[in-house]
């Protein structure tokens, strides 16, 4: 269609049975031209072109009618048939217009061949009944239209043939859980054998839901589960031919830990995990993973993507171009199984761009911008940033304003006299973009200021100026060149017209010669070569201030409590003051107790005390004054103060505090001289608060459910710190309050409870650790007992000696080590007094003395030694005949003799191998001393560290436990009652391989 009309319209196209598709139609020549190409059955209907301009419109309608040669739907195939079965020949056809189908026989049409009842044609099929050997032969199937024809040719064979199976006997099918199976069984025979399948166990196959057989005999398992794994046999029905088939059904291949959706910052690296589980029969999988549906490929060069063998995929530094979607495949030979995760690359957002200046005015700039990308994080507010050439002080760049996201312009207020440039940046969840690139500059014409400082105000310290000053302005507010301050000032009592003036660039401004705090009127106002700014406001200042000349008078004190007092005073002229009157100091000053006398203790007084300076602000006359100490003197001042200093103090006036009830006893303890006495002690109170008069002791029996009567003692003597109770009884405990008193009153009590201490005794039931050479003793000290001494007594059991006596041991030490026993050997123990007693067996092997021979007597070591001495003097001799040519000298010989004599003036035991291990103190035999030394030295470690076990014993010394001991260094003595002998720790119990165990009872 060719619209050849003024204006030229726009055309389009439409199709009226459904939309026009544009990958079938293609619209040329200025949308006049609609050309459809390989056109086919879809592409038939009817079509509209619609032309239109402003001066209307117009359609045409197109009808497109798509016909075709003759194409198969359905076609025959070759066959095998026995006699007397039914064929059935299907053959369509599809075409337009619709195509003719018809048959012929070996080239034949069938309808010239002899007619046949057996034989008929319905809707393009051909079925032929009862078929016989006969009816072999070729079938023809024609379709004809006026575009065409078509010819398929079948072959159909009569023929009877035994039944067989093509499929192998015993073959294994694997799947894994929920597939579907088919298990084989290809048959040949005529007629088609039929066949049927049965599990072993189990019965016919079709019995169950999940199975069906196909048509050509094939056996198919829908949703296979580990219970389907068997044997499946295959039998041709009324025949002995079968085979059989085992299905081994695995687990399934499982992602137990897929790949999440991760959201990374860029630069970071990813983990991808994809955790999977296969079954054991199945060999190591293959993992997969895509990007995109893209294959990942890991490589030694490149290190952006590492793989591990637990399925997990590692991305290095992450980039913009690492989002996406990210799955992994594990496959094995049975089965496949994927996931699908994803990473969001997070970054900063990029810069904003493509800034323009509009609406250009004096004081104001239009600022416009295109964002940048986002970067998986969305912006939450543009910053905009602006630099004043003019304004250095403030940096290259300020922030100007924060707007929201959906900004994309923004006014700007400008200063005059600037050129400015403007940047942006983006602000997202993961932080601010790079600054864009600047804007254009753009300048402001200048103009007189628009404000004048603020702040104004006097800050004189000198007594005869005024410092005048004020927050300066910021540059950007000069407005113009040639900027300066300029300041006016007149005496407040001068309210004429006349102002002085002055400028300067910058604060302060002094006024010289003004007299002390003189008041005056003052106003700054900003000017520049344009012009001054605009009226400036009047504020009041004042020339320096000096110290106050006059001293407050008629000073007053009222007590108002024991601890407050009431001050006041009349006040100063405002003349005097020379300066704003900032109030009165009030100094006070402690002079310590009002008397000193025998009675009163000396009592530290902190300095903060001793002195303190009350402020009183603004112009009061009158305050209390609290926080004193009782019974104490004090004198105090007033002077008024104001910026310069404080003034001249007002007379000293003295006062005193009354006497009050003292305070606690700071110390008190116990002492107990015997079961039914009990002293007490104690040290006076921090503050006595007045004179001590004495103190007040009251005490009673604490009996649960019993109210006791309370015991009053009263000590009238205050320098008396302890007090002895006697009577008491032992067996209760009792409840004491103790108070210090004077004539205001007693005193705040300390209370306490204590009972007497019980006279002490020997341990009954105690701990033994025994060693080699040493024992250690622990006990339980028993409470609320004095100090009692005793000591050890102990025996060998099977040596028969003497008993032998510790030092003094003490109750309350707790521990004591006996020290110098023999290994092996078995002890009795007794404590006295007290009569208990125990046996234990010290640590080692047990020595004993060999008996006596003929081999370890003197004689015997001495003939043997001469013999030994005789033979070595013959070698020699031999030596030098041989030497000498047989000469040799007699006195020589003789020498020889007298030393061959020697050996036998030895006396017996000098040549001592064995010695008695009771004596520590007899020498070693020449050729045992490194023995001897050894044997010590091993002995002293031993006693150091008691190798043993450890044992406990009741009171009657039966068998508790086990022993362990240490070496006690330090020696065991005796001290006072109260203390224990020797207050250490009970040592800690250490165990050699060489421990004895033994079962002790009481002796």
């Amino acid at each position: 269609m060719l619209p050849l009309i003024k204006p030229t319209p726009e055309v389009h196209w439409e199709r009226m049975d459904g939309p026009l598709s544009p990958a079938r139609a293609k619209k040329l020549n200025y949308d006049r031209w609609l050309q459809i190409e390989n056109v086919s059955e879809v592409d038939d209907g009817e079509y509209t072109c619609i032309a239109q301009n402003s001066q209307g419109s117009i359609k045409h309608h197109y009808a497109v009618t798509v016909e075709a040669a003759p194409y198969w739907n359905k076609w025959p195939a070759d066959h095998l048939y026995a006699p007397g079965e039914t064929v059935r020949l299907d053959c369509q056809a599809e075409g337009i217009p619709t195509p003719n189908v018809t048959w012929s026989i070996n080239g034949v049409p069938i309808t010239e061949t002899d007619s046949d009842p057996r034989r008929y044609v319905s809707s393009g099929t051909l079925i032929l009944t009862n078929v016989q050997y006969s009816d072999t032969a070729v079938y023809q199937c024609e379709a004809t239209n006026k575009h065409g024809n078509i010819l398929v040719n079948t072959h159909v064979h009569v023929v009877e043939l035994p039944p067989q199976i093509l499929t192998a006997d015993g073959l294994v099918y694997k799947a894994t859980e929920g597939q579907r199976v088919l298990l084989q069984c290809k048959t040949f025979g005529s007629p088609q054998p039929k066949i049927d399948w049965e599990i072993l166990d189990s019965g016919p196959a079709l019995a169950n839901a999940k199975m069906s057989q196909t048509s050509d005999g094939n056996l198919q398992i829908s949703d296979v589960s580990e219970d389907d794994s068997n044997i499946y046999t295959c039998s041709v029905r009324h025949s002995n031919i079968s085979i059989s088939a085992e299905l081994q059904v695995l687990n399934r291949t499982k992602i137990v830990d897929p790949p999440q959706d991760l959201r990374v910052l860029r630069g970071n690296d990813a983990v991808l995990h994809c955790k999977f589980t296969v079954d054991r029969k199945l060999k190591q999988p293959t993992i997969q993973w895509k990007k995109d549906k893209h294959k990942i490929t890991s490589s030694a060069n490149d290190d952006k993507y590492s793989e591990y063998s637990d399925g997990s995929l590692k991305i290095t530094d992450v980039q913009m171009e690492d989002s996406g979607s990210y799955s992994c495949e594990i496959s094995t030979k049975l089965d496949s199984v994927s996931a699908t995760g994803s990473i969001t690359v997070l970054d900063k957002p990029a810069s904003p761009h493509s800034l323009e200046l509009s609406e250009k005015k004096e004081r104001s700039v239009t600022l416009s911008w295109m964002p940048g990308a986002e970067n998986n994080s969305p912006v939450s507010e543009y910053v905009i940033e602006m630099k004043e050439e003019q304004n250095p002080e403030k940096g290259p760049w300020e922030e100007y304003n924060r707007v929201p996201p959906d900004f994309r312009h923004l006014e700007i207020h400008l200063q005059p006299y600037g050129t400015y440039h403007f940047r942006l940046r983006a602000v997202n969840g993961i932080g601010s973009s790079e600054p864009s690139p600047p804007s254009e500059s753009y300048s402001t014409s200048a103009a007189i200021p628009d404000i004048n400082p603020e702040n104004v105000t006097t800050v004189s310290t000198d007594p005869n100026s005024m410092v005048i000053t004020w927050k300066e302005l910021e540059q950007r507010q000069f407005n113009g060149p040639g900027f300066k301050y300029k300041i006016y000032w007149r005496q407040a009592s001068d309210r004429g017209p006349h102002w002085k003036e002055g400028s300067v660039s910058h604060p302060p401004f002094i006024v010289n010669n003004t007299g002390t705090f003189i008041p005056f009127e003052i106003k700054v106002q900003a000017v520049n070569e344009l012009g001054a700014g605009p009226e400036p406001v009047v504020k009041t200042g004042y020339s320096g201030e000096d110290v106050p000349l006059e001293a407050p008078s008629e000073v007053e004190v009222t007590e108002l409590n024991k601890t407050a007092v009431l001050v006041r005073w009349s006040p100063v002229s405002m003349e005097s003051v020379r300066g704003h009157l900032l109030g009165y100091k009030i100094h006070l000053r402690k002079k310590g107790p009002r008397t000193h006398s025998r009675r009163s203790l000396p009592m530290h007084v902190p300095a903060a005390d001793k002195y303190r300076v009350i402020k009183v602000l603004e112009n009061k006359v009158k305050t209390v004054v609290s926080d004193l100490q009782f019974y104490s003197s004090y004198t105090l001042t007033v002077a008024p103060f104001n910026s310069r200093g404080e003034g001249p103090h007002s007379k000293e006036y003295h006062f005193t505090t009354p006497e009050a009830a003292p305070g606690p006893v700071s110390f008190v303890s116990f002492e107990s001289p015997s079961e039914t006495e009990m002293t007490l002690r104690w040290e006076a109170p921090e503050k006595p608060n007045g004179e001590l008069t004495g103190y007040l002791l009251q005490y009673y029996e604490t009996v649960p459910g019993i109210l006791s009567p309370q015991q009053v003692e009263s000590i009238d003597l205050p320098l008396v710190t302890e007090f002895t109770l006697k009577g008491l009884n032992p067996q209760i405990l009792y409840h004491f309050e103790l108070r210090a008193r004077t004539a205001a009153g007693d005193g705040e009590p300390i209370v306490m409870e204590g009972a007497t201490l019980l006279d002490g005794e020997p341990p009954s039931a105690i701990n033994i650790t025994a060693g080699q050479t040493s024992v250690n003793v622990s006990w339980v000290p028993g409470e609320r007992q004095r100090n009692f001494a005793f000591s050890f007594h102990y025996l060998k059991k099977s040596a028969g000696g003497e008993w032998e006596e510790s030092e003094k041991v003490n109750s309350s030490q707790a521990f004591y080590q006996l020290q110098g026993l023999t290994p092996g050997v078995q002890y009795h123990l007794l404590i006295r007094p007290g009569n208990y007693s125990w046996e234990f067996k010290t640590a080692g092997p047990e020595l004993h003395e060999l008996p006596s021979s003929f081999v370890t007597q003197g004689w015997f070591i001495g003939l043997i030694s001469a013999i030994v001495l005789l033979l070595l003097v013959l070698l020699i001799l031999c030596y030098i005949k041989k030497s000498k040519g047989g000469k040799y000298s007699v006195r020589n010989i003789k020498e020889e003799d007298q030393v061959n004599a020697g050996p036998h003036t030895m006396k017996d035991g000098e040549f001592k191998e064995y010695r008695s291990l009771e004596s520590d103190n007899e020498e070693c035999a020449i050729g045992q001393r490194s023995v001897c030394e050894s044997e010590r030295n091993s002995n002293d470690s031993l006693a150091d560290y008691g190798d043993g076990v450890d044992i406990q014993f009741n009171e009657d010394g039966s068998f508790i436990g086990q022993y362990s001991g240490h070496r006690d260094p330090n020696g065991h003595g005796s001290s006072g009652a109260t203390s224990p002998i020797n207050p250490t720790m009970l040592p800690p119990s250490i165990s050699f391989p060489t421990s004895v165990t033994g079962f002790l009872g009481p002796n």
